[in-house]
């Protein structure tokens, strides 16, 4: 374990923190002006869709395990500090594109720089917090996420709504530069946790290691399916508000983004607290606590894209959302210790890979066909009836994790021995 000041893990922490919110604020910045980029590019919800999904994922999760295998190999702070500074740059780009090919190839660049975002810094917070830490500063790091969000929906929706939403790509954009100089010249590299040798392992060892164990293999499947449901409320609740209940920009962007800030970060902060307290008992509560949290969420987004008025439709989102992200420190907290140290940064990537392909490049897509499919029996009212897919899809994830719990320990157990042996061997 590193030996690293708690005060410079704490700085450590809120750094690479803050560089996670920009990593959402650069990707949610469309959601919230798809309307207006729709409407004067001239496109359908099936392409604004490719534009909200494939054209992001595709090259992040591409670029995402060449990135984290560097970052399992070499310095994890520059590679996040490269990855922040292009995701940044290329997003303010987005506010100059005039065509639809333009902008999915700035959002093919953004998913380049964003991919070197999560793995390494997971990695580096897994080596500068103890085990009994790990989730809790995890959840921390999770708010990324929540407050991403917010300012990506409300911070976009009001530039939008009182210049353009070129002048929102822009104003998102430029705010990474400062920060990765940051992070460049105040954060040292944490020394690694027991390694078996100074090389990484291949990629390979990581897709076996999938194949093989079954709480990792069960975890992706309920992670997938989690994705699905999240990334649809991501890329559509906003514009069903505007659709449905005819809200402006603004109010929807900050309605929106104040509540999916608050109510999930609360729900991350809340599941971090609970999974260090309960797994400290039994670490089959990582798979327990998230199977019931995911069972109980699923209804109310249900109800969400049901509801009659906007305000009952908010509500019910508050609900969902902070549900739904109770499980999300278990989640990476089982990412990274189910895999050796070596391969925490391979095996976040693979994570961010699984959840991001069915996501964005599957969720977006199929909702925004579905979409396009009932516009002519249901008009604006279509997206209410395609979100109940992704409830349902999401309340699969209940019983995925469940099953996890079967394993969980004994694999748990089976890395942790081999870590222990790792560690004598090098001394």
């Amino acid at each position: 374990m590193s030996e690293v000041k708690p005060r410079h893990s704490l700085w450590v922490l809120a750094l690479l923190s803050l560089a996670y919110v920009l990593n959402f604020v650069d990707r949610q910045v469309l959601a919230i002006v798809a309307e207006d980029v729709k409407r004067e590019l001239a496109l359908s919800d099936f392409e604004l869709s490719l534009l909200l999904g494939p054209a992001f994922v595709v090259c992040f999760t591409l670029s995402g395990f060449v990135l984290s295998h560097l970052a399992d190999r070499h310095s994890r702070k520059w590679v996040l500090t490269a990855g922040l500074t292009l995701w940044s740059g290329l997003t303010a780009l987005c506010g100059a594109a005039t065509s639809f090919l333009q902008l999915a190839l700035l959002r093919f660049g953004v998913g380049v720089g964003e991919a070197a975002g999560a793995p390494p810094s997971q990695s580096m917070i897994s080596d500068v917090f103890p085990p009994e830490q790990r989730a809790r500063a995890l959840s921390v790091f999770g708010l990324g996420i929540y407050f991403g969000t917010l300012l990506g929906f409300a911070g976009g929706g009001v530039i939008a709504q009182w210049f353009d939403w070129r002048t929102a790509f822009v104003v998102a954009g430029s705010s990474g530069i400062p920060l990765a100089l940051l992070i460049a010249f105040t954060v040292r590299e944490p020394a690694r946790a027991a390694r078996s040798s100074g090389e990484s392992a291949p990629l390979a060892e990581m897709w076996r290691l999938l194949a093989t164990q079954r709480t990792y293999r069960r975890l992706m499947l309920a992670a997938a399916c989690q994705a699905f449901i999240g990334f649809a409320a991501l890329t559509w609740s906003a514009i069903l508000l505007q659709r449905v209940f005819g809200m402006s920009k603004a109010e929807a962007g900050v309605s929106f983004g104040l509540i999916a800030g608050i109510a999930g970060g609360a729900g991350s902060l809340l599941g971090g607290a609970l999974a260090d307290r309960l797994a400290a008992r039994d670490p089959r509560w990582y798979a327990w606590l998230s199977a019931g949290v995911s069972l109980a969420a699923a209804p109310f987004f249900a109800a969400f894209a049901q509801a009659g008025s906007s305000a009952l439709a908010l509500a019910c989102f508050a609900v969902f959302y902070f549900l739904n992200n109770i499980y999300v420190p278990s989640l990476w907290t089982l990412v990274q210790t189910l895999v050796p140290p070596r391969l925490r940064a391979t095996s976040s990537a693979t994570q961010l890979a699984i959840t991001n392909l069915f996501g964005y490049a599957v969720s977006a897509p199929v909702v925004g066909a579905l979409n396009d499919w009932l516009l002519p029996s249901f008009g604006g009212e279509a997206i209410r009836w395609t979100l109940l897919l992704p409830a349902a899809i999401g309340a699969l994830a209940g019983p995925l994790f469940w099953r996890c719990a079967r394993s969980v320990r004994a694999d748990l157990e089976a890395v942790a021995a081999g870590a222990h042996a790792a560690e004598h061997h090098t001394a």
